[in-house]
């Protein structure tokens, strides 16, 4: 009989023991009244949270939203400045020819 118990390694058994131990406390203390007010606490806080950033991502949005037709505009506006230019160009180039072959 003694041999057996100097086969058990008794370090690792008190080890396991006290973590079964801690590990019930645990429980306990995890599910008490004043864990659960904590963890309601806690949760309030998320969702208050959320909120905040709920609001900021949907005023950034709005923002890229007039900031992207903004940019649609300018784009428009240039693009028919440059096929104006391009009109004045070939007209320009028309009446040259024409001026050339009337000489």
């Amino acid at each position: 009989m003694m041999k057996c118990l100097k086969i058990i390694n008794w370090k690792k058994t008190g080890i396991f023991a006290a973590g079964v131990a801690f590990g019930t406390a645990g429980i306990k203390a995890l599910s008490s009244e004043d864990a659960k007010k904590l963890y309601t606490n806690c949760t309030a806080a998320v969702l208050r949270a959320k909120e905040c950033v709920m609001k900021t991502v949907s005023n950034v949005q709005e923002n890229a939203g007039d900031i992207l037709a903004d940019a649609k505009a300018i784009n428009e506006e240039r693009a028919e400045a440059a096929e104006a230019a391009e009109f004045e160009d070939a007209e320009s180039e028309d009446a040259k020819e024409e001026t050339e072959e009337a000489e």
